[in-house]
């Protein structure tokens, strides 16, 4: 399988798995997720610490550390066991993958067939919006190779 369909593929299927964590990207509670949970429980630090086999102290250390963003992993999911909770990871990109792919993909097309367009331009032959979306989409299908998208980028 060729290198643009195999990331095409692999694009769409983690679309449709992200889908429904997009509605969900707002921002954390402003003391975080994990007081934000005991609170609602109604349970103390102590309770929560004697939980995870920890002090009070320690537990307070941690939902600061989850407010700042100072917290590791491993940390988030000790505190989500002691809570009954699942902790989710996963990166939910602000747009489809496809959208995003897209239009980097658009803008490094555009730049390799600029020259192109130029001399056509110049020899009286310039094509319409329509022809040049056509000529972009075939050379991104046919001629970008993925990895050459995101070269030039930061």
């Amino acid at each position: 399988m060729d290198r643009r369909k195999s990331a095409a593929d692999a694009r769409r299927a983690l679309d449709r798995v992200l889908a429904p964590y997009r509605a969900l990207t707002h921002r954390r509670p402003p003391r975080g997720w994990a007081r934000a949970i005991r609170d609602a429980f109604g349970m103390t630090a102590g309770q929560l610490g004697a939980r995870m086999g920890v002090t009070q102290p320690t537990v307070q250390k941690l939902e600061r550390s989850e407010q700042e963003d100072t917290i590791q992993l491993g940390s988030l999911r000790r505190l989500a066991e002691a809570l009954d909770c699942e902790l989710v990871y996963a990166f939910v990109p602000r747009e489809p993958l496809e959208q995003t792919y897209g239009t980097a993909a658009r803008a490094v097309a555009r730049k390799e067939l600029a020259a192109i367009s130029h001399s056509m331009a110049l020899e009286d032959q310039a094509v319409d919006d329509a022809e040049e979306d056509d000529r972009l989409r075939r050379f991104i299908e046919d001629e970008l190779d993925p990895r050459e998208v995101w070269a030039a980028r930061p």
